[in-house]
């Protein structure tokens, strides 16, 4: 038996998910990206040459409400246009491996737009002149980047390389913080005529309203507090049960929490395509949402299994809670694992980075259960391999035509090749320059 099962490529899936189509349960806010709203101009500075991009805010529409203000980081992919964005924690995002984060996260608390006092900022960093909106938010983004990619960039404007350099030299490390909302644990089982649970919420919200899905009431399947009362609302810490009816058949009921809140500078937001990861600097009150889900079962194998990325470990925890009397054995990525009663297990699962996976999970009594996504952990900067391509004149602008996938990407980090097509003879001659020198490079690396 194989418990690992290769499948095509899968689009659109930025997260581990279940074949019953429920998510981790991470919870958070979801995002859709309207662009690069405040900036300025960068540049990185590389062996190919020097490349200026545009540096600064990008804003994003929260689905079901709200706006956020964020930063990016993955300095050589660009943004896609109208991309998705979900929140997630450090651990699913180059961040999780960074030594730095907690400095960048410092850099975000204390400096544009969470100081949106421009002339204390500007006193505060020794900067010699008038620092405007776009001079913050571009010597906010240069100092973020020299964190996130290790690279060597410059703001283009004196104020904002000012404030640059005053940002990357006082950074202090600062933890990750929690997310905006979540469900803790994602998911619990048991036998019918148990209550199972609980299910903690965790939020920096007033109110959570707690909404089961359509048909559990009909299934005599009910959510409730503590104390036995239906779970209508819910502050931080509210314990929730679910209880099963003693003649319910098998299977799995949701619940979905949901609030109004400002999502936690320094959140980190994972797109559900190949898209820069993007980190929180503001946030409007957004509707922010988690679920999670019970299973249970008269007779057989009834774990609780979710799934999330490692980026630390370059692959997918698949994490076992047996809630049974007996081990509950499974087997994944051809391994065979054993869960003794009463306890969790974890299973890091490895995943190629930049790939999609598409796992089944096989277990005793029929057990399965199935998991997809995309791992994108590391930023470009630190692959082997990467081209930094010389670009010259004004900021790369958006691909306006020539892609299959009609994909438009954002005026910041990785540039557009719209200028290369448009270039005169002369530039074509400096590209072909470049593009020797790449070669030679690459070959040279071949032969070490």
């Amino acid at each position: 038996m194989s418990g690992f099962i290769a499948a095509g490529v899968l689009t659109g899936a930025g997260t581990a998910v279940a074949d019953d189509g429920t998510t981790r349960g991470e919870g958070g806010a979801a995002a859709t990206v309207e662009g690069l709203k405040t900036y300025g101009e960068a540049v990185i500075r590389d062996a190919a040459g020097d490349q200026q991009v545009s540096a600064g805010l990008f804003e994003m529409s929260v689905e079901g409400g709200g706006m956020l203000q964020t930063y990016c980081v993955d300095i050589h992919t660009p943004t896609q246009t109208d991309a998705e964005y979900h929140e997630t924690d450090w651990s699913g995002t180059s961040l999780g491996a960074n030594k730095d984060a907690g400095r960048i996260h410092w850099i975000l608390r204390n400096s544009y737009p969470q100081v949106n006092n421009l002339a204390a900022l500007a006193d505060r960093a020794g900067v010699r002149g008038e620092l405007t909106e776009q001079d913050a938010a571009a010597g906010t983004q240069v100092a973020i980047w020299r964190y996130s990619d290790n690279v060597d960039v410059d703001a283009v404007d004196p104020q904002a390389e000012q404030l640059a350099d005053y940002l990357e030299k006082s950074a202090r490390n600062q933890a990750e913080p929690q997310a905006s909302l979540a469900l803790d644990p994602p998911a619990v089982s048991g036998r019918p005529g148990e209550l199972l649970g609980p299910v903690t919420v965790r939020t920096d919200a007033r109110s959570v309203t707690m909404s089961p899905q359509a048909d559990t009431a009909t299934s005599g399947v009910r959510i409730l507090d503590a104390d036995g009362l239906p779970a209508i609302s819910a502050v931080d810490g509210t314990e929730v049960f679910f209880e099963i009816p003693e003649d319910a058949p098998e299977g799995t009921v949701q619940v979905t929490a949901q609030a109004s809140t400002t999502v936690p500078v320094g959140r980190a937001f994972a797109a559900e395509s190949r898209s820069q990861t993007q980190i929180l600097a503001g946030s409007s009150t957004s509707t922010v949402s988690a679920t999670a889900s019970a299973t249970w079962a008269e007779q057989g194998a009834i774990p609780a299994m979710t799934a999330r990325k490692n980026c630390a470990e370059g692959g997918v925890d698949v994490i076992t809670t047996n809630q049974d009397d007996e081990p509950f054995t499974f087997e994944v990525a051809e391994r065979e694992y054993t869960v003794e009663p009463g306890e969790t297990r974890t299973v890091t699962v490895p995943v190629a980075e930049d790939r999609t996976y598409d796992f089944t999970v096989q277990g005793a009594d029929g057990f399965e259960k199935r998991f997809t996504g995309m791992l994108d952990c590391r930023t470009k900067a630190a692959e082997t391999g990467v081209d930094v391509h010389t670009l010259s004149g004004p900021t790369p602008a958006p691909v306006v035509g020539g892609s299959t996938t009609d994909v438009n990407l954002a005026d910041t980090g990785a540039p557009s090749i719209a200028p290369w097509i448009v270039g005169t003879a002369i530039t074509l001659v400096v590209l072909g320059g470049t593009a020797l020198v790449i070669t030679r490079q690459r070959e040279a690396r071949r032969g070490n």
